[in-house]
């Protein structure tokens, strides 16, 4: 199961992450998504685990406790959104 982590402080790391989650089951993968730009973190993450059972308790545990000074939003995954794809604006400063 794929879970959600918002709210993370920009310090956290993925080996962090990992060692939270655990504490309640097998860890796939644990990822905080960063700036493609600046490499920062964007304070949201992803953590894979395999066993369904244990990534529901996991989420019940950890949804709303204080980690790295911020109040962690836990949730099972939505999938992605798919996103209009956008034109790229004129790079002279004229109108379209």
């Amino acid at each position: 199961m794929d879970i959600y982590v918002g709210n993370l402080a920009y310090a956290t790391t993925e080996e962090e992450l990992q060692g939270l989650f655990s504490q309640y089951g097998a860890v796939a993968e644990a990822r905080v998504v960063k700036d493609r730009v600046t490499g920062r973190s964007k304070g949201f993450g992803f953590v894979e685990m395999p066993n369904a059972d244990e990534a529901k308790a996991a989420i019940e545990a950890i949804n709303g406790i204080e980690f790295g000074g911020r109040p962690l939003r836990v949730n099972e995954s939505r999938p992605r959104e798919e996103r209009p794809i956008r034109r790229a604006r004129p790079e002279n400063g004229t109108s379209w």
